[in-house]
């Protein structure tokens, strides 16, 4: 590269870089290059100045987040969402039209019910893909502040892939999804003890979506309880709207790393959605939240948005070995995880424009 394109850079901290073009040989001078020094030396010492000394801002009450979050840091109660995650994995597999599914069906339902909540059922019928033999599905609604018109919806498909497709060894073995998606189902069981006292601008309505992934080949039909959803929310639009919508999938594993999804920044309606929620896990010192792009995901929230109308974004941490094997299980999971994207979400919410 010429010596006329390359760049000095000076990086004092993470979000503070100075860039300096260079002199050029030909240009050379001694006092200028004095000179040049003499200002880097001066930035390095003030910039230096303010990372020692701090700085005055807006930002100057708020308590700093501890290097490494641990549970005990955290007041979304992870430890419990923990518990919750290992019950619903304890019923076995959970496919669409099962007898597990019916238990957990009548799980939640008293579960919620019994915190407060208003649970509807959206029963409907989809053929087998395999005999065509009707089944009975139902996505379950969890009406929180039902008195108000303009609401938030939070989502997790509650079924899981009746068998783990992606398992090289066993691939007609027992899948019990964990983290795909007990974790996300279980993280919405947690934050119902407190959504009572989220009393913000926006009603809140839980979406437990059924049929995501009833499927027996790799390649079946993913999304039926979305697009029912998003269907009928368009031809028979309810007396109330949705401001925001917030999928959550894989967000329980022990590594979490939770990118921003393609999609969901990419779309005009979503993306300030997505700036506030990284936002949030900035301020909590949640660094899990990666603040730039890495997967285009097909998952719930594209049904959601593009036939509801649905400003909806997907929160999924995809970077997950077991995904679809055997190995899905309470063990790769995480309470510590579930603790920071339920804080991260639970926070936004109290502050959602």
């Amino acid at each position: 590269m010429a010596s006329a394109d390359r760049q000095f850079t000076v990086s004092i901290a993470e979000g503070s870089v100075m860039k300096i073009r260079p002199v050029s040989h030909s240009e050379k001078h001694p006092i200028q290059t004095l000179m040049l020094y003499s200002a880097i030396v001066l930035a390095i010492v003030v910039l230096g100045g303010i990372l020692i000394f701090g700085h005055h801002g807006s930002d100057d009450n708020a308590a700093p987040a501890p290097a490494v979050l641990r549970l005990e840091d955290i007041p979304f109660n992870g430890g419990r969402a923990y518990e919750y995650l290992k019950q619903l994995c304890a019923i076995g597999p959970r496919p669409s039209g099962s007898p597990g599914m019916e238990a957990q069906q009548k799980l939640l339902a008293e579960h919620f019910k019994k915190l407060g909540g208003e649970v509807e059922f959206q029963r409907f019928q989809t053929p087998h893909p395999l005999d065509k033999t009707p089944v009975n599905m139902a996505n379950i609604i969890v009406h929180w502040h039902p008195e108000k018109s303009q609401r938030i919806l939070l989502c997790a498909h509650y079924d899981t892939l009746p068998f783990p497709l992606m398992d090289k060894s066993d691939p007609r073995g027992v899948f019990v999804g964990a983290n795909d998606d007990a974790g996300g189902v279980a993280l919405l069981m947690e934050l119902a003890h407190d959504i009572a006292k989220i009393d913000g601008k926006y009603g809140i309505d839980f979406l437990f979506l059924d049929a995501e992934e009833f499927m027996f080949v790799p390649d079946g039909r993913f999304f039926l309880g979305s697009e029912y959803f998003a269907r009928n929310y368009v031809d028979k639009p309810p007396k109330y709207r949705y401001r925001w919508g917030v999928l959550l999938d894989m967000i329980s594993d022990k590594d979490l790393q939770i990118y921003e999804e393609r999609n969901s920044l990419g779309w005009k309606d979503t993306r300030p959605l997505v700036e506030a929620v990284w936002a949030t896990a900035a301020r909590l010192g949640v660094s899990d939240f990666i603040p730039r792009p890495k997967f285009d995901v097909q998952d719930d929230h594209v049904m959601l948005h593009n036939t509801g109308k649905i400003p909806c974004i997907d929160l999924i941490d995809f970077d997950y070995p077991p995904w679809h094997t055997r190995a899905d299980t309470p063990e790769n999971c995480s309470a510590l995880s579930l603790a920071k994207v339920g804080w991260v979400l639970s926070e936004w919410l109290k502050n959602a424009k």
